[in-house]
């Protein structure tokens, strides 16, 4: 492992001197002046967005962001209106899957297979928000914030079913067979079938526009920015070498991008199971390494959920610092997941909305709660939890390393697989929100996908905040159009519902085991 850190770092510094003539105190005070500059122009003019999105109102001692509840009431509206299919259906969810319910003779329209569909959209959550999001979560909610986290992620199940069932219905497919869907389509066209195309079209853009912005910032500089960050972290690499990592990351993701959806899929459905066994392979070791405390974890974690001992804001301190961090890692009811699952090889929308289900299952019931439990094992976050000490990405990576040092290279790969993946993933996302805006055509793609592949080499390069706030409340500002069509046409997928489970005990659809 050393020799391959001192190969590494020798490289890069290879590459670096001959790439710039000035002294790297010089590129680094450029490259800072550059940062400050952007950061400066985002936090003078964009403020009062991020401002909007992100508005709180005071809970006790705790500040309630409003974007969150939003996502939560809807999450258990759904959950409630749809009869709990998330966890009634969660078995023939798995069996769709794996192609039990899929006619091995069929000519169904799309691209990708049911499992394709499903790793594409969980490369786009399974990101660094279970690494260092849910390190920031504990440092200030303490461990009680994972039960929070898992019950938010068990009910955004339902809101992940509704908004990929309509994704798939409301498609559109190209004359080259390609597939155009999400919720710029479903909230259009849905609408328009009900004599409000007005309404339709004005939520549909305002989707596209937030989608957009969000693939640039959220959806890539933040993860190239993180992926450097850690290299720096692990193996010493220079943190002014960005665009070092910048370039390297960009013409990866272009190689994989330039293909479309199939080139997506096909490295999504490798790269996804991969860095899933990875990054919980390393959490059950050091689970394994530590047995004896499992049970004080478990216990810290529910007596937290309800107390919120040390915790600022007590109990709701906790509660909303579990909420938060599962809504902003899973993404459900964002709209992001449906643009994916859309392209599913299906005549039936219903079984890709159950397909789409299991996302938030993996992503923060199983994910989110190992990096949990890990850090509660660590005993590094010990109250009061006011986000002071370790944090983030550092009391997660701090937290493994506690165990094992070779915990901080296997880490920094699995930051690299989850950053690369996310990207190639949001790419697609941001590309079919533009080409709604801009027309479909190869010159307006393949503008699209130079414009974000510079957008990788930007943010492995500067350091920021201001931007970083402006694209998660793009992200986020996604759901307040997505949520408020799918209250709308959420009667659409309980029909298809009941007609495709109807025809399930029927015989008519029949199973292919």
């Amino acid at each position: 492992m050393i020799k391959i850190k001192q190969l590494l770092t020798a490289l890069l510094l290879a590459f670096s001197a001959s790439a710039y003539a000035d002294e790297p105190s010089a590129f680094s005070a450029t490259i800072a002046s550059i940062s400050n500059g952007v950061d400066s122009f985002f936090n003078d003019y964009t403020g009062w967005f991020v401002g909007a999105v992100f508005h709180s109102v005071p809970i006790g001692d705790a500040n309630f962001p409003l974007i969150v509840g939003w996502l939560l009431l809807a999450a258990a509206i759904f959950t409630v209106y749809f009869g709990f299919v998330q966890f009634r259906r969660a078995g023939m969810a798995i069996d769709i899957v794996k192609g039990k319910y899929t006619d091995p003779n069929s000519k169904d329209e799309g691209e990708v297979s049911h499992f394709q569909a499903l790793t594409t959209a969980l490369s786009g959550t399974v990101g660094l928000g279970n690494i260092a999001g849910v390190g920031a979560a504990l440092a200030i909610g303490g461990p009680g914030a994972t039960f929070w986290m898992i019950v938010c992620g068990l009910l955004g199940m339902a809101s992940k079913f509704c908004e990929c069932t309509l994704g798939v219905k409301y498609r559109t497919v190209l004359p080259s067979g390609a597939i155009s869907g999400g919720p710029m389509y479903y909230l259009s066209q849905g609408f328009a079938e009900r004599g409000l195309g007005g309404v339709g079209k004005f939520l549909a853009v305002g989707f596209a526009l937030m989608c957009i912005l969000g693939s640039f910032g959220g959806g890539n500089m933040f993860q190239a920015n993180q992926a450097h960050a850690m290299l720096t972290y692990a193996f010493d690499v220079p943190s002014e070498y960005g665009v070092i990592t910048g370039v390297v990351m960009a013409a990866l993701v272009f190689s994989v991008i330039v293909g479309g959806m199939p080139s997506i899929a096909s490295v999504t459905e490798k790269i996804v199971p991969w860095m899933a066994v990875l990054y919980v392979g390393m959490a059950l070791i050091v689970i394994g390494a530590n047995i004896g405390q499992v049970g004080a974890a478990f216990s810290a974690i529910i007596d937290g959920a309800f107390t919120g001992a040390g915790v600022v804001g007590g109990f709701i301190g906790a509660l909303i610092q579990g909420l938060k961090r599962a809504t902003f890692s899973n993404e459900a009811g964002v709209g992001s997941a449906a643009i994916a699952h859309s392209a599913v090889k299906t005549k039936e929308p219903i079984t890709e909305g159950l397909v789409s289900l299991l996302e938030p299952f993996i992503d923060t019931v199983v994910i989110c709660t190992m990096t949990a439990l890990v850090i509660t094992i660590a005993g590094l976050n010990a109250g009061p939890f006011d986000g002071s000490g370790l944090t983030g990405v550092t009391l997660t990576a701090a937290s493994f390393t506690e165990t094992a040092e070779i915990f901080k290279y296997l880490l920094a790969l699995a930051v690299i697989l989850f950053a690369f993946s996310t990207m190639i993933s949001w790419s697609y996302y941001g590309l079919k929100a533009w080409t709604y805006l801009f027309g479909e055509g190869s010159k307006t793609e393949l503008a699209f996908k130079i414009l974000f592949c510079f957008f990788v080499v930007v943010g492995a390069t500067i350091q920021f905040g201001a931007v970083i706030d402006f694209s998660d409340a793009a992200i986020f500002a996604m759901s307040i159009f997505n949520i408020a069509g799918l209250y709308f046409l959420m009667p659409v997928v309980k029909k298809e519902l009941n007609s495709f489970i109807a025809r399930v005990y029927s015989g008519e659809i029949k199973r292919f085991d």
